[in-house]
Parts: C-alpha cells; structure tokens; sequence
C-alpha cells in the first residue's frame, strides 16, 4: 500500500522546517537563503510561497510557488509596439492577469522543485497539484482570482511524470530554450576555449577585447553595490524595459539582498568607463553549474564597446578558470549566446485555465502570449 503523501504551504521562511536545506543544497534556488531573498526583495507583483511535501512526516521534497499580478505592471516591456503586441496587453489584462506558478518566473531552467532521492516524482507532482488548488482558494479569500495556474520549464525526459489525469486538461506548451554551455573536462583555461574556436569566431573574440580596451571590470562587494544602487538599478531598468516582454521588475534592492543573503555565491561585477559605471552583470554559483542571473548596461556604449559579447566571454572564462562543468544563459539573446558556444535545451510546461471554456481554446491564445523569437543557431567551434 502506498504511503500517503502530504503537503504543508508557508508563507515565510521562518515557518521553514530545520531540514528544509537537506534538499535545498541540492539547487540553490530553493535553499533557504535565496528563498529568503525572494521574500525581502521580490518583484512588487510577485507573492510567493514554499511548499514541503512529506511522506510518513519526513520532509521528501520542496517546491517554490509564485503568484503574479499582471495588473500591478506599468508595462510588459516596451520594444514591441506591433499589432500582436497590443494583443497580448489586451489578453494578459482581461483574461490572464492572475498567474498562479509552480517554479520561479525569474529564472530559466528546473527550478521548480527538489525530490529526495527515492521520492516517486508522479506521487510529488499530483501533490504539488493539490497545493495549487489550495493555495488558489487562499488568493480568492483575499479578491484575487487565479486564471491560469502554470508549472514551468521542465526538460522533456521528465515530461512522462505529468501524463496523469490531474494534468489532462492542461496544455503542454515549449517555450523559448534555456541556453546551456557545456564545458568539457580538459579546459583549464580560458586560452583552452579559445583555442576551440574557428577562425570566424576567434577573429570574432580578438575583435570584442580589442573594443573594450579603457573598461575597468571589478568585482563588488556588498558596500560598493549599495553605493551603487541607484546606478545598478537604472542599467537594469533600461534592459527590462525594453525586453520584448516582462511579467515583472526587480526591486531596487534586489542585488544588495542578493549578496547580504548568498555571500560569495552571489558574485557581482562592474563594468567601468572613466570611473563611471556603465554595465555589470551577476552570477550565482549552484553546485556544478555557474547560473547567470540579471545584468544591465549603457546602450549607447554597449554597442561600440561589444559590452554584452565580452560580458559573456568572462562569465565563460571564470567559469572554465574556476572548474565549473556548465553555465546556464537562460533564454535572452539566444542568437549571440549561440555564437560564444551555448546550445539551446528545451523547457516544457503545462498550464490550464480556470475558465473551462477559454481553456479549450489556450493554444490558440498561447502564441500571443508567449513571442516568437526567429534566430539562426550558430556553430563558434573548429
């Protein structure tokens, strides 16, 4: 006979049992400290909450919910003034504007929730199924409707666990990938990598370090990014403004949070012109892999420094220098992260709509929803 399987729903990271880590070490984006992050420094439309799942009282897996208010954003991004665009505006204000995740909408990638290791992921996820119910009746008794309900980005060999009768009337949706770059056990260096590319490619390299000749990159630490904050905030502000499009914003305080709470796993580095900070980006160390988080910049200087192309030259020359075995680059840019090697990995997701009727309908309202990106996949090595 099967154990049953329970759940517990907190609303803040002090109600967190005491082993909550014992899996959270496993992914840094559900330990207890980036967890904490999101609840001191989380998007202004974001609510979130942490789910422990238990068999017998022991706790067997952690999960991440997050709830989103589209109505508490100013803009979803501001490049894109086409037709589908105002589309989109119109289906995300009217019909879709309470999101209801399982996983983080700031991040790309598996980082949904965590199993110990014998923990069977259908009981889990059926679980996890349950919580979303409860925790939709949790947001109606404070007016706020939930109207679609999403799991997020899953890689395809775990798609079989969600063939279950709770996901039937869900719609499996592939959204832009998470782009990854492997970095094989003989690279030692960063001279290694670039002894891996083609001559196109390494003329390309030669060509970006040449312009960046008179930029200052440093690392900050916690008083220099507070000295910062509002200079940060701005390059980050001018990026996500004019993505293709948002579903939230950061807090001002957001990276000085980030490295009070991660310390030396939250690493941030500035990009200097004239003693003027014109750029920075941020990574977070997670295990074996080296995750990029936010970043931003000056446009106009970007362009003729090639700021962004060596901002991801360094991410993978630390990378290599400092024995990590992939980056994960998420999914912005994906034709110039392509060109410096990452590959694109498939993410999945399931989503349902709680008007049964719209929800008939969710993919054809999904491709507005989600833009379209066209671009080439490049090949940087011999």
């Amino acid at each position: 006979m099967e154990t049953p399987f329970s759940y517990k729903i907190y609303d803040h990271t002090t109600q967190l049992p005491q082993n909550w880590n014992d899996l959270g070490n496993k992914n840094v984006f559900l330990s207890r400290e980036y967890l904490e992050i999101l609840e001191k420094s989380a998007p202004t439309n974001m609510t979130c909450h942490f789910i422990g799942l238990f068999q017998n009282h022991d706790l067997v897996g952690i999960a991440v919910s997050q709830f989103l208010d589209l109505n508490k954003l100013e803009s979803f991004g501001d490049r894109d003034q086409c037709i589908k665009a105002h589309i989109r505006k119109f289906i995300l204000r009217n019909f879709s504007s309470h999101v209801l995740l399982i996983g983080n909408n700031m991040l790309t990638g598996q980082n949904a929730f965590v199993l110990s290791e014998n923990t069977d992921p259908i009981l889990a996820i059926r679980t996890l199924k349950k919580a979303t119910e409860d925790l939709k009746h949790k947001f109606k008794s404070i007016g706020k409707k939930v109207h679609i309900t999403t799991f997020k980005d899953f890689h395809h060999n775990t798609l079989k666990n969600f063939k279950i009768e709770e996901f039937k009337t869900n719609y499996q949706y592939c959204i832009q990938p998470n782009m990854t770059f492997h970095i094989p056990d003989h690279w030692k260096t960063e001279q290694d990598y670039i002894d891996s590319l083609s001559k196109k490619y390494r003329d390309q390299y030669k060509r970006a370090r040449k312009k960046a000749i008179g930029i200052e990159k440093r690392k900050m630490h916690l008083e220099e990014i507070i000295a910062h904050e509002e200079t940060i905030y701005d390059l980050y502000a001018h990026i996500a403004k004019n993505a293709p499009f948002n579903t939230f914003f950061l807090t001002k305080n957001h990276f000085r949070v980030c490295k009070e709470t991660l310390k030396d796993k939250f690493l941030f580095y500035g990009y200097f012109l004239d003693e003027k900070l014109i750029g920075f980006n941020t990574l977070i160390k997670n295990g074996k892999s080296m995750d990029t988080y936010f970043l931003g910049y000056d446009d106009s200087i970007q362009r003729e420094k090639m700021l962004y192309l060596n901002m991801l030259y360094d991410m993978i020359a630390y990378s290599i220098n400092k024995g990590f075995e992939e980056i994960i680059f998420s999914r912005t840019a994906l034709e110039i992260k392509s060109s410096v090697g990452a590959k694109p990995v498939e993410m999945f997701g399931f989503m349902e709509h709680s008007n049964p009727q719209i929800n008939k309908h969710v993919y054809r309202i999904f491709p507005y929803l989600e833009p379209t990106v066209v671009w080439q996949e490049r090949n940087p090595f011999k």
